[in-house]
This record gives C-alpha cells, sequence and structure tokens, in this order.
C-alpha cells in the first residue's frame, strides 16, 4: 500500500528484527510523508523511532523500552498515548486501545468514538491495581524486570 491513511506498528519481542534499517524503514518513511497519522503501540515505536520517524517527537513505549526510545532521538513520555504532529504512540498493549479511541474520535468525532467504545464495551475495571511501575509492589515490578531482560538489544546513540 503506498499511501495508506493510517499506518500502525505494533510492538512485542518481534520488533528487533525490524530495528536494523531496510525495506521495512524505506516504506515507513515514504508512507509517512502521507499518512494521516503514523502511530504504533508498545514497542512498535522503537521501530518509528529507528526509521528516523520520532526525532525531537514525545513518543511513548513499553515502560521497559522507554530508555531505547529516548538512544533513538525522541522524547520519552510515561503516558499512555502520545500525539505529536500526526504520530500518536501508544504505551503497553492495553493502551493501543485508548490510542485507538482517542483517533476514532479526532478522525471520526467524540460521538463515533464513544459508540465504538460502548460497542466493544470498554469499561477497564483491572483486577488488580499491578499495571505500572508506579502502581505495581515492588515484588511484581522485580519480577517482571527479570523477565524483560534482554529482550531489547543494544541500540546505537541516535536516530539513523
Amino acid at each position: 500500500m503506498p499511501r495508506p491513511d493510517v499506518v500502525l506498528i505494533g510492538g512485542g519481542p518481534g520488533q528487533q528484527d525490524q530495528m536494523a534499517d531496510g525495506p521495512l524503514d524505506e516504506w515507513l518513511r515514504a508512507a509517512d510523508r502521507t499518512s494521516d497519522w503514523t502511530t504504533s503501540v508498545c514497542t512498535g515505536s522503537l521501530i518509528l523511532a529507528g526509521a528516523g520517524l520520532l526525532v525531537n517527537r514525545r513518543a511513548t513505549t513499553h515502560s521497559s523500552a522507554l530508555d531505547h526510545l529516548a538512544r533513538l532521538g525522541a522524547k520519552p513520555s510515561t503516558q499512555r498515548v502520545v500525539i505529536d504532529g500526526h504520530y500518536a504512540t501508544a504505551a503497553g498493549v492495553s493502551a493501543g486501545i485508548d490510542m485507538a479511541l482517542t483517533l476514532a474520535g479526532r478522525i471520526a468525532g467524540d460521538e463515533a468514538a464513544q459508540t465504538v467504545q460502548l460497542i466493544v464495551e470498554y469499561a477497564p475495571e483491572p483486577p488488580y491495581q499491578a499495571g505500572s511501575v508506579d502502581s505495581a509492589p515492588e515484588s511484581i515490578v522485580a519480577n517482571a524486570t527479570r523477565r524483560l531482560a534482554g529482550r531489547f538489544p543494544a541500540t546505537e546513540s541516535g536516530a539513523r
């Protein structure tokens, strides 16, 4: 697709394979020139930043990858959703729903976004208060840190 209206890059462990400059980065840079929105969820923002699209822009990602986002030239934010120009980034996976509703509101209006929210019955009531490093018990943060160790390769200072 040469001229998408919205580009969405997902994250997850596979993002490492997309961090080197290559065909995906070339396509992202070309698509970004005409897209209305270039977006990412979770560590997908590392791919956008690696392609040079988030240099000096506010962005977010999974909390465990914020320092990597900074090394790629972005200005990391701990917000769940960050809008900077036509870039929208969401933190961890669940923040992707927040970003989708935010974009729906900007694209189609608040009533349309609220209708979608009702249709998908998005009314979060998490069973635990462990959804961020600020609210999770120290032992849970330590467990998550151990499980995520080594997930992100060393990155060069600055974006390509």
